[in-house]
């Protein structure tokens, strides 16, 4: 029985990014709730879609009119301006009976790692339906590509597992903000990250290890934060699963330029 909607770490380098918020779905039709915005305490209006079984959860058995405690996966769609992909509701003292996003129906395909919506027995005391982290918190470990300490800039890129088809996912990077020094860059890092407005704040880092280097001959180094397949297995939790022995490319901070370039989608 899981007492947390955000699954722990079980490799080193295991990839990922992962959050809650709490807010207010309006879905731009009313319709079709699958597209809308997430409407915070603190007046933020933060774009987001819906995945998985949450659609379902939302038609049968949730208010839309209140605030709930969402299970999001951050994305960077332009600078300054958050994206958020709904993949669960953490609200166990009314949804008790319903469990997480099937696997098949997220992106990364990772049982160990999703976005829950379990019971959490009797709370022991205070909010049952709160983290222990509290609300707006993200966790975000990946490869570290730019920092600039001076601006307070930095960009992580997040890798995936292969999907069902055989296909594998671009690697996508995402835009926070925070001190992180220029030594870490090409580091595999792991974030702890709280939300203002529409930009996640680095709360705190810890640099894990340096990213294998592209070119070792007979494979060996390549793909080490990709080892075999979900987590538990060696491998990245979800969103940001490393697909199998796919070392990654070296990427540093652009010359020349004040701001940090744009992810890929």
């Amino acid at each position: 029985m899981r007492h947390h909607p955000i699954s722990p770490v079980t490799e080193p380098m295991q990839y990922r990014a992962i959050g809650v918020v709490r807010g207010t779905y309006r879905p731009s039709d009313p319709e079709q709730l699958t597209r809308g915005v997430i409407e915070t305490e603190d007046g933020t209006a933060i774009e987001a879609v819906v995945l998985g079984r949450v659609l379902t959860l939302m038609r049968r058995h949730l208010d839309l009119a209140e605030p709930h405690l969402w299970v999001v996966y951050p994305r960077s769609r332009d600078e300054d301006q958050l994206h958020l992909q709904l993949v669960g509701v953490w609200e166990p003292s009314t949804l008790a009976s319903e469990t997480s996003p099937g696997a098949s129906e997220l992106e990364a395909a990772d049982p160990a790692s999703e976005a829950a919506v379990e019971p959490a027995g009797e709370p022991s005391g205070g909010d049952g339906d709160a983290v222990p982290e509290g609300d707006d918190y993200f966790s975000v470990r990946g490869e570290l590509i730019y920092t600039r300490p001076e601006s307070g800039d930095v960009v992580v890129k997040i890798r995936q597992l292969p999907r069902p088809d055989g296909s594998r996912p671009t690697p996508f990077k995402l835009q926070l903000k925070g001190e992180i020094p220029l030594e870490s860059l090409r580091h595999f890092v792991a974030l702890n990250l709280r939300r203002q407005g529409q930009v996640l704040q680095l709360e705190s880092h810890e640099v894990i290890a340096p990213m294998p280097q592209r070119g070792n001959r007979g494979g060996k180094g390549r793909g080490s934060a990709a080892k075999g397949g979900g987590g538990g297995r060696g491998a990245a939790a979800a969103p940001g699963e490393a697909p199998r022995g796919d070392s990654p490319r070296a990427e540093g901070p652009r010359r020349n330029s004040s701001a940090v370039s744009r992810p890929s989608r």
